[in-house]
C-alpha cells in the first residue's frame, strides 16, 4: 500500500528465476543460496503466488462518489465488497497507493487467528463474545473464497500456541478448561500430543485452537478484485492520497485526480498517520518474515511437520510459523530485532528486507530452536510487512469528524488477517446506521490511550525494547 514500494526490477525478477531454481535442489544447494538472498528485495511469498497480475490504471480527472474507501488491503477489500453489496445503487471509489495488497494484507505471517489483542484479563462473558466474533470472522472468509470460487489457498485445520516450560504448560491447561466452560472450543495438548503433529524442540505442552488456519492474503484481496468491479466499485491503483479537506462532501487529491465523496473510509491501517489521522494513537512496526522453498511431503515429515496451519510460542518476543498447502514454512518473529519502529513513524523499511541482515539471522536461529535440522532449508523469500499498533494493542473501529462521515478500522496489533476483513462487515452496518450487533464490543467506537509524540515515542519504544529485553506482543 505504501507508495514508496514498487514494481520488481527485471535483475529481481531474475533473481527470483535463481532463486526457486536454486531451491529445487534442496537441501545441497541451502547454505550457499542463503549467501544469495542477502540481496532479495522484499517481496512477499504471496505476492509472488498472484502471477500475471495488471494493476489498474491511477485516477486521472475528478470524480464523484458517495463512499471512497482509501487503502487496497483487506479492510478496503471488504469494506467496499460488503457496502457494494448492501448498496448496490450508490457509488463506491476505492483508492490505493500502489497495488491491492501491497501493504500488511499482502505481506503477512499468512495466520488467519481468532481473538483480539489486548482483552487477556476479559471477563468471560466479554472472552467468549471476542472470540465468537472472530470464529465467525473466519468463517465469512472462507464462505466469501467459496461463494466467488476466488482462487485462493487457505487451509483451516487448526493452530496451536506453545509453552515452553512445564509451569507456562499448566497454566495453559487451566486456561483451556476456563475458555470450555464458556464455550470456546480449544484444546490442550500434552507435550506427546503436540509431537504428534508438530515434532518441535521445547515444547511442554500448547493450546489447539481447531478453527484457524492459513491464508494467502494477496490472492484474496487480488482475486477480489473482480468481483468488486462487477458489483460497480471503481478502483484505482497507484493513486496515493495527498491531502484529505473534510466537510459535509470530502475533497481527495491524488497527484493526478480528485475524489469528492460523500463518507470516507480510512483503511490504511500503519500508514493512517500519514494522512493526519490517528497520529497519536498508533505507529507502524514492521515485521520481518521470511520463506522456505516449497518442501515436498517427506520433506516435512523429516522436519517434524505433521499437521497444523502453524503456531507461536509464549515469549514477549513472539515467534510463529505456518506452512503452506504446498510445503512452503513461514516463520517471523522471534527477536527484537524481527520488529523494527523507524522515528517518526516512517512506514518505508529503508532497504527492504535485504537490509535486516541481523533480524533475519536472529529469525533464523529461533527457527532451529525448534527444529534442528531448519538450517538445511533454502530460503526463497524474505520481506517486511508495516503492522499498525496501538499502546494498548486494541484495535480502532469507528466513525468520526464533524460530519460524522469519516469511517475508520485500524490498529489491528497482528491479528489483522481476521480483524481487518471482519472490519469491512462492521463499517458497513455503521455505514448503514444498524450497528446494534457491535454494540457490545468495547473496541467498535472506543477511544484510545495516546502515544507520545517524538522524539519521546522512539525513546520510549528503544528503550522498552532493548533494557528490558522484550518487544511488544502482538
Amino acid at each position: 500500500m505504501t507508495p514508496e514500494a514498487s514494481q520488481p526490477s527485471f535483475t529481481d525478477r531474475l533473481m527470483n528465476a535463481s532463486a526457486r531454481l536454486a531451491a529445487a535442489t534442496w537441501p545441497l544447494a541451502g547454505r550457499l543460496f542463503r549467501q544469495r538472498l542477502e540481496i532479495d528485495e522484499n517481496r512477499a511469498l504471496w505476492v509472488d503466488k498472484t502471477p500475471g497480475y495488471r494493476p489498474r490504471p491511477p485516477l486521472q480527472g475528478v470524480t464523484q462518489a458517495d463512499v471512497s474507501i482509501i487503502g487496497g488491503g483487506f479492510t478496503g477489500a471488504s469494506t467496499a465488497y460488503h457496502l457494494s453489496r448492501r448498496f448496490p445503487a450508490q457509488r463506491i471509489v476505492l483508492l490505493e497507493a500502489a497495488t491491492l495488497a501491497n501493504g500488511a494484507s499482502g505481506r503477512n505471517g499468512g495466520m488467519m487467528l481468532n481473538w483480539v489483542n489486548g482483552y487477556d484479563d476479559a471477563a468471560p462473558e466479554l472472552a467468549a463474545r471476542i472470540y465468537q466474533t472472530t470464529g465467525a470472522g473466519i468463517e465469512d472468509i472462507c464462505a466469501l473464497i467459496e461463494r466467488h470460487k476466488l482462487p485462493v489457498d487457505y487451509r483451516r485445520d487448526g493452530t496451536v500456541t506453545i509453552y515452553t516450560d512445564p509451569a507456562r504448560a499448566e497454566a495453559a491447561h487451566a486456561t483451556v478448561e476456563a475458555q470450555n466452560s464458556i464455550g470456546i472450543p480449544t484444546r490442550f495438548l500434552a507435550s506427546a500430543d503436540l509431537r504428534k503433529h508438530l515434532a518441535v524442540e521445547h515444547g511442554c505442552g500448547a493450546i489447539f485452537d481447531p478453527g484457524t488456519g492459513q491464508i494467502n492474503g494477496a490472492q484474496l484481496v487480488r482475486g477480489l478484485a473482480p468481483v468488486l468491479e462487477a458489483q460497480g466499485v471503481q478502483i484505482y491503483e497507484g493513486s496515493p492520497v495527498l491531502k484529505v479537506h473534510e466537510g459535509r462532501t470530502i475533497t481527495l487529491t491524488t497527484p493526478q485526480g480528485e475524489v469528492q465523496a460523500k463518507a470516507i473510509v480510512l483503511a490504511t491501517n500503519g500508514y493512517t498517520g500519514a494522512l493526519g489521522y490517528f497520529h497519536d494513537a498508533l505507529f507502524p512496526l514492521h515485521s520481518h518474515i521470511f520463506a522456505t522453498a516449497a518442501l515436498a511431503p517427506e520433506q516435512r515429515q523429516a522436519l517434524g511437520w505433521h499437521g497444523l496451519a502453524g503456531f507461536a510460542d509464549d515469549f514477549d518476543r513472539i515467534s510463529y510459523a505456518s506452512m503452506t498447502h504446498d510445503g512452503h514454512l513461514i516463520f517471523g518473529g522471534g527477536s527484537n530485532q524481527a520488529y523494527s519502529y523507524l522515528f517518526n513513524n516512517r512506514t518505508a523499511y529503508p532497504g527492504g528486507a535485504s537490509a535486516a541482515h541481523r533480524a533475519q539471522a536472529m529469525m533464523e536461529r529461533t527457527l532451529s530452536r525448534y527444529f534442528p535440522q531448519s538450517h538445511t532449508l533454502p530460503l526463497t523469500h524474505r520481506w517486511a510487512g508495516t503492522l499498525g499498533i496501538t499502546f494498548d494493542r486494541r484495535p480502532l473501529i469507528g466513525v468520526r469528524g464533524e460530519q460524522r462521515n469519516v469511517y475508520y478500522a485500524l490498529g489491528y496489533c497482528g491479528h489483522g488477517v481476521t480483524l481487518a476483513n471482519l472490519a469491512g462487515e462492521i463499517l458497513c452496518d455503521l455505514y448503514a446506521g444498524n450497528d446494534s450487533r457491535w454494540r457490545d464490543l468495547p473496541f467498535v467506537q472506543g477511544g484510545y490511550h495516546r502515544i507520545p509524540p517524538e522524539p519521546f515515542r522512539w525513546i520510549g519504544y528503544q528503550v522498552f525494547t532493548r533494557l528490558t529485553g522484550q518487544s511488544p506482543r502482538l
